[in-house]
């Protein structure tokens, strides 16, 4: 589960209601919150969340153990080496089995998505309402947590600590994500006798509220997954979440050349080497600044790659280069797939600015791509520039298929394009 390309984040469900009744008075519908916590099946979930942190503790032990025997590779032979790393590939594989079996992944996305394009407003709003949450539930369960300081919590001879995350969408709820998760919190701690802990805890319970709909769950990922590959970000980089799911969206294919001409830090291209290494990507921007960030974020992934002890990667299959966009020094049809996030107009260029620019950049993809059989899968929030552009070119590019998508609160659209048989005009020959 942990190996899924398509979520941000992973947790356990406790308990799902399809159509919860709130009361309409405040302190009412929190006292209902409270008591939900003394009727949830427990038992389950936690047995996961206990399964997938020996995952990690096997894991962190197993880093511990390389640094080890890479300081004292001289004293090792080579067999006992080899055969210990086996060993824990084995355990690893066997526990993302078991881990598999009793996990069910959510990720808050329309069916309309390509799967697991997850939206990004929620996340964020989460972030701003934990760090006002933090202080209230503290403060409100300050004096409790004494009382459970001795006690053993749920088998371990520590006692747990936690903090409750509260989701919530909708305008017809009394309270606010930051009393939900209050008084949500202080009847968890009531039940388990677990402590208060807003940075250093050991379980994050979620309650998720989406107008009648609840979810209660317990994370298993402590980050978003989409943070994977990338260490330098810029001011627009993309997360891999929906990275991913713009590739799947374009179906490569084994030696399939895919292009990324607006590449930014190298999310998608990045991306794209690590789960489709059949292929090859050439990623490019005109910025020099986001071509090196892009350059830092491959020479860490090699990095990463080098460290870890099953890999014998040679490199990935992707080049990156500075260029014009609008003349790419790439033979004409010579290209299979071009992927990529085009500026919004926001925070990088301007609104005014993709007039020009978008029907430039799609008569140039038009002219790359192979006619036929070429695809393209578009990002853009400009989508009235973009239908625009489209109408103009419409003699190069078919539209197939929108999915609508969430970036960082902004309704965005993933466009697939096919390439037709008619010939795209050269500006010039770079051959």
């Amino acid at each position: 589960v942990h190996r899924l390309r398509s979520v941000d984040n992973l947790f356990v469900v406790v308990q799902e209601f399809k159509d919860y009744q709130f009361k309409e008075n405040k302190e009412d519908a929190l006292k209902d919150l409270e008591d939900l916590v003394k009727t949830l099946p427990w038992t389950n979930p936690l047995k996961v969340w206990e399964l997938n942190n020996s995952l990690k503790k096997k894991k962190t032990k197993r880093k511990k153990h390389n640094l080890q025997s890479t300081a004292s590779k001289e004293k090792l032979n080579n067999d006992g080496e080899e055969e210990g790393t086996d060993e824990q590939e084995a355990s690893k594989q066997e526990d993302c089995a078991q881990n598999a079996a009793g996990v069910e992944p959510v990720s808050e996305q329309d069916t309309e998505e390509p799967e697991g394009v997850a939206s990004r407003n929620e996340e964020e709003e989460e972030d701003n309402e934990q760090s006002d949450a933090k202080e209230e539930l503290q403060a409100g369960s300050g004096s409790e947590t004494k009382a459970g300081e001795g006690k053993t919590g749920e088998g371990d001879a520590k006692v747990l600590k936690f903090r409750v995350t509260c989701n919530r969408a909708g305008d017809k709820h009394s309270f606010t994500s930051n009393e939900a998760a209050r008084d949500f919190g202080g009847a968890v701690q009531e039940h388990f006798q677990w402590k208060a802990d807003m940075t250093n805890f050991d379980v994050e319970v979620l309650l998720n509220i989406h107008n009648n709909e609840v979810v209660v769950g317990i994370a298993l990922t402590e980050e978003s997954l989409h943070r994977r590959n990338i260490t330098h970000f810029g001011p627009t980089t993309l997360r891999s979440t929906l990275a991913y799911g713009m590739l799947r969206l374009c179906d490569p294919q084994p030696t399939d050349i895919i292009v990324d001409p607006m590449c930014g830090t190298g999310a998608i291209p990045i991306e794209g080497a690590t789960e489709w290494p059949s292929c090859y990507h050439i990623a490019g921007d005109n910025n020099p600044q986001a071509v090196k960030r892009a350059a830092n974020n491959i020479c860490s992934l090699l990095k990463k790659n080098e460290n870890k002890e099953s890999s014998t990667s040679l490199g990935i299959p992707l080049d990156i280069i500075q260029w014009d966009i609008c003349n790419l020094p790439l033979r004409t049809g010579s290209v299979d797939i071009i992927v990529t996030d085009m500026p919004f107009g926001k925070r990088i260029g301007s609104k005014k600015k993709n007039w020009d620019l978008y029907p430039a950049c799609l008569m140039e993809m038009g002219r790359i791509c192979t006619p036929g059989t070429g695809r393209a899968v578009l990002l853009t929030q400009d989508k009235k520039c973009f239908a625009k552009a489209l109408s103009r070119m419409g003699h190069i590019w078919r539209k197939g298929q929108t999915v609508w998508v969430n970036v960082g609160g902004l309704h965005a659209a993933v466009y697939l394009l096919k390439r037709t048989w008619e010939r795209a005009e050269e500006k010039r020959s770079f051959w």
